[in-house]
């Protein structure tokens, strides 16, 4: 063998290890950029209150007093196949804005506090707005920990849940 045939060889080698490692950094990339998230944030300034990877099963919930009649609406959420899905509604008492009748395959049963609670919505959003109360606060229950909207946020902001990839999180300026 020629030490003119070992090197060519040795650079065809540096050249394919070369290239492995790129392929996997890239492939590494769009996995990441296409991984997808719960993401909170104002949609009037695009700033950025949460981020969370969005798992099947991931929820959390909003609870806040109506605004007409004046008792506590809970709802819940959960993520499923990469949309924000309607899970429950509870609140104390019917009246103005809170449903009154259920639709489809919904079920109302009560809690230990005596609240009725709605489950089985077929209701997705994309994405899922609410706007911080003025008089009664917005307070977010998420991952075991209650987070006031109106400290986080401010009173009247108008905040966004969302699910977005990476890039999306990148693009949109978040």
């Amino acid at each position: 063998m020629s030490c003119k045939y070992s090197s060519g060889f040795k650079k065809k080698l540096i050249a394919a290890a070369v290239l492995m490692v790129f392929i996997t950094a890239a492939a590494f990339a769009v996995n990441m950029l296409s991984a997808e998230y719960l993401v909170m944030y104002d949609s009037e300034t695009g700033k950025r209150y949460i981020t969370e990877k969005a798992d099947d099963g991931l929820m959390f919930s909003v609870e806040f007093i109506h605004s007409v009649n004046q008792t506590p609406v809970k709802d819940t959420y959960i993520i499923e196949n990469g949309e924000i899905r309607a899970y429950s509604t509870t609140y104390r008492s019917f009246g103005a804005g809170v449903q009154t009748a259920l639709e489809g395959n919904q079920k109302m049963t009560y809690d230990d506090e005596g609240n009725m609670v709605i489950t089985g919505f077929d209701t997705t959003y994309d994405p899922l707005r609410y706007i911080v109360g003025t008089v009664s606060d917005h307070i977010l229950t998420f991952g075991g920990e209650e987070i006031s909207l109106r400290n986080l946020c401010g009173r009247n902001a108008k905040v966004v849940f969302e699910i977005c990839t990476a890039g999306e999180i990148l693009t949109k300026g978040m």
